[in-house]
């Protein structure tokens, strides 16, 4: 099953950094490959989002299980039905120096298991760029309003 990492620095403080990244909804806003993203359900410490996404042209379409650490300023996210078979993982937000250190993990499986071998290799190149190009956005939106969200 392919496993991508990314992370970059932010140049915010991490309380900051973590209510960009809660606000799931306001990705469509910053993150042009999102065309939208709603909560179905709101529980203690976690929400049920829907999300519909666009990767290099194809849309997909899954419900995740959303659950936040605030006191740990993680996130853990997991597929609960959508276009692959497994898609989960973690926000983890961490002070540092030159401000928040951001690591972004997703781990999924196509669930086509006769092309996996072929495919995975392309789908993790595909899950990196994107995975970096949220980053990217949230490092845009923060630090392009120095730190304030908007």
């Amino acid at each position: 099953m392919p496993y991508v990492e990314v992370q970059e620095i932010i140049r915010a403080p991490r309380a900051q950094v973590y209510e960009v990244v809660k606000d799931m909804p306001s990705y469509p806003r910053f993150m042009p490959n999102l065309k939208n993203v709603e909560v179905l359900e709101r529980r203690p410490g976690a929400t049920v989002t829907e999300w519909v996404g666009t990767v290099k042209g194809a849309t997909l379409r899954w419900t995740e299980l959303d659950e936040f650490d605030d006191e740990n300023f993680r996130i853990h996210y997991r597929q609960l039905g959508g276009d692959l078979k497994k898609f989960e993982g973690d926000w983890i937000l961490e002070e540092t120096p030159e401000g928040t250190k951001v690591t972004l993990t997703v781990d999924f499986e196509i669930g086509i298991p006769m092309f996996a071998t072929m495919l995975n290799p392309i789908a993790r190149l595909v899950v990196r760029d994107n995975a970096e190009g949220m980053l990217k956005a949230v490092k845009e939106r923060l630090e392009k309003s120095e730190g304030r969200p908007g």
